[in-house]
């Protein structure tokens, strides 16, 4: 009867009408029918009402699907063509899924996508890349449950790292001495313990390398000075200053995940007062204070200098001297950023507590000790909330509605992604649960699930945007009005006390964390502004402002920004951090570093940093502020660093989002 067919992509290729009865044979099924004789009966009516329809011309695939459709309902099978129609939908919402993805690989092929700042442009950043799309499309499509999807695909939250899905976990606190000491195999043989400083930093720099293959996020040291302590033994400070240089030239240079960045690292160090351990602090931040080869600022590791009254915080400490050297090499590269072991919510752990440089805090634990090591973030969902606020037209009795029922499904997005990892098997991440570093692993097989050593991580609930969420709710940010203050308070704490009791619901370790956005901060306003409009104030830029944080564009004295950024700290227990905006590196003001460092501790923060313009000229090396050309010799091939997300990078990295954000920041006043 008929030849031919056109296919969707233009093509014209032989026609078969048993493709006709098999999908109507399988809606029927999809319903509890097992009748073929019907479906071929349909089937011929199909084929007459085409015959009748299109007289011996052409038609396509589309033409025949409504043709079906048409026919089953004209026979009465309502429910055949139910199923009918929504296998077309799903098949066709596939199609485009496929097309968006290819499209999305071009672009890719063309340039490498900016999401992450730590991703270069090599061939192995761009088939990562390409990976990444595909895995994100195959898990909204095949894995997560369709609602949970939606939300992400909307707006609502953002699922973190969602091409690892299945596949990994994010982060971890490393416990080296105990690495180095028992030696480690990372896949072609045991490596034995090191007897100098030299091989200890290279084999550490090698622990956080083979850690990063196996995980998404970053990685990090907890106790840095204490633990390469022990393998310094006599060594002239020469040597350990040349194996911390070494170590800070391979964390800008050896590369994971295939080969597409540098490893997301990070160190804490400041109160070990032995004798060895003061020596591995002091000649690490000599050796970052130097710089690079040519004078380079390091990118990595992120260095969290732990404060502590009693050890390092008042003149007459025993490591007062390592806290000035700190600010020195804070006031020139950036680094160190700084923790607070006597904030009011750390003090109970003593000098235990340690962060990332991406502000992930992990300590409280309902599966087994109160630890910082061998423990992190298993994964993350951040909350959009001014999307919430703007859906709640200002009425705030819906506000509170909408934000409880979206943390309601990021617990079940969380515990969802718990069901899909605890099938991974330990030999599925050979190096954090087959070398037993992941606290739990210890006596699992290369058979088992890795599930008894994840509980001890913690599930995070990030959010976003509070300072756009006030204006929605209020007119004003936190920065601008002490009512809009009492409300973004009340918010976090509300949103911390139903994250405690996800906690005693599933005793699961859940947290809240004040979410370190960087491509997310561009996605969900793009989202929001298309769906809502230009909102002044809120949707009228690239970006929403950071987790807590007081618009970056707002002017604001420093110290009156940290005491309204500092009572948040408290509440958001997964990570936290909070920044001042200095207009030039402040080399010649130690002094004035200093009294804002102690501001940060008096209002009770955990975690906190400085930030300035950080520019290096590639021909004759001068470090600076630098505008077009070099002042020193003229040339404009400049290197400019800045503080991203926790981290650093050079501007050439940052998405458009974080590039607007960038140009945005305005200095914090003086004090």
């Amino acid at each position: 009867m008929f030849k031919e067919i056109i296919k969707r992509d233009g093509r014209v290729v032989p026609f078969d009408p048993n493709k006709i009865t098999e999908a109507i044979f399988k809606a029927a099924r999809a319903v509890g029918g097992e009748d073929r004789e019907t479906a071929l009966k349909l089937t011929l009516q199909v084929l007459g009402y085409l015959k009748a329809k299109y007289n011996g011309n052409l038609f396509n695939v589309e033409d025949v699907q409504d043709a079906v459709e048409k026919i089953l309902i004209e026979n009465g099978h309502a429910k055949t063509a139910k199923a009918y129609i929504l296998y077309r939908a799903k098949r066709t919402a596939i199609r485009e899924g496929k097309s968006e993805l290819m499209d999305t690989v071009a672009e890719i092929l063309v340039e490498t996508s900016r999401e992450n700042a730590n991703i270069g442009h090599s061939p192995a950043a761009k088939m990562y890349q390409i990976a990444s799309a595909a895995s994100k499309h195959y898990y909204l499509s095949r894995l997560i449950p369709e609602e949970l999807a939606l939300l992400h695909k909307r707006g609502d939250y953002h699922i973190h790292d969602l091409d690892y899905y299945a596949k990994t976990i994010n982060c971890l606190q490393h416990p080296l001495k105990e690495i180095l000491e028992k030696g480690f195999n990372n896949g072609h043989g045991y490596i034995r313990p090191p007897k100098r400083p030299g091989s200890a930093a290279a084999l550490a720099a090698i622990v956080l390398q083979s850690a990063q293959n196996d995980m998404y996020g970053g990685q990090s040291f907890p106790f840095f000075d204490r633990d390469m302590a022990a393998f310094m033994g006599q060594a002239p400070e020469e040597e350990i200053f040349q194996a911390m240089e070494a170590f800070i030239y391979n964390l800008n240079s050896m590369h994971s995940r295939a080969g597409n960045q540098v490893v997301f690292s990070s160190i804490n160090l400041g109160t070990d007062t032995s004798e060895a351990g003061r020596k591995v602090t002091r000649n690490f931040l000599l050796a970052y204070e130097r710089g690079l080869g040519r004078g380079e600022n390091p990118i990595f590791p992120n260095i969290i200098f732990r404060l502590k009254k009693g050890v390092n915080f008042e003149p007459g400490d025993p490591n007062y001297d390592l806290f000035q050297l700190a600010l020195r090499v804070a006031a020139k590269r950036l680094n160190p950023t700084f923790s607070f072991m006597d904030s009011s919510f750390n003090q109970r752990y003593g000098d235990q507590v340690s962060y990332m440089g991406c502000r992930t805090r992990v300590m409280a634990n309902r599966k087994g000790p109160e630890v910082t090591e061998r423990r992190g973030n298993i994964a993350a969902v951040t909350l959009n909330l001014p999307r919430l606020a703007i859906k709640a037209r200002g009425n705030l009795e819906v506000f509170w509605q909408e934000l409880f029922w979206l943390m309601e499904m990021g617990k079940q997005q969380l515990l969802h992604r718990l069901s899909v990892l605890k099938n991974l098997k330990v030999k599925d991440l050979p190096f954090i649960m087959g070398q037993k570093i992941y606290l739990g692993s210890e006596n699992l097989g290369p058979e088992d699930s890795i599930l008894p050593a994840i509980v001890h991580g913690t599930f995070s609930i990030g959010f976003i945007g509070l300072a756009e969420t006030l204006i929605l709710l209020t007119e004003k940010h936190h920065g601008e009005s002490e009512e809009a203050q009492e409300l973004g308070l009340k918010i976090v704490k509300a949103m911390r006390e139903k994250v405690d009791e996800f906690c005693e619901e599933t005793d699961l370790n859940f947290a809240l964390l004040a979410t370190p956005a960087e491509g997310l901060s561009g996605r969900f306003t793009a989202l929001d502004r298309k769906e809502f409009g230009v909102i002044p104030g809120v949707t009228d830029k690239q970006y929403y402002t950071n987790s807590f944080h007081v618009p970056v564009a707002y002017p604001i004295e420093i110290f009156r920004k940290i005491e309204i950024e500092g009572p948040y700290h408290k509440y958001c227990n997964g990570g936290h951090i909070s920044y001042v905006e200095f207009s030039a590196p402040p080399l010649n003001n130690i002094e004035a570093l200093e009294a804002v460092i102690r501001h940060m501790a008096k209002n009770d923060m955990g975690y906190a940093g400085i930030n300035y313009p950080l520019d290096f000229c590639e021909n004759c090396g001068f470090l600076g502020v630098i505008d077009d050309l070099c002042p020193a010799c003229g040339e404009g091939q400049i290197r400019r660093v800045r503080r991203i997300t926790g981290y650093l990078s050079t501007v050439d990295r940052f998405n458009d989002a974080k590039l607007a954000e960038l140009y945005d920041r305005r200095p914090h006043g003086v004090l």
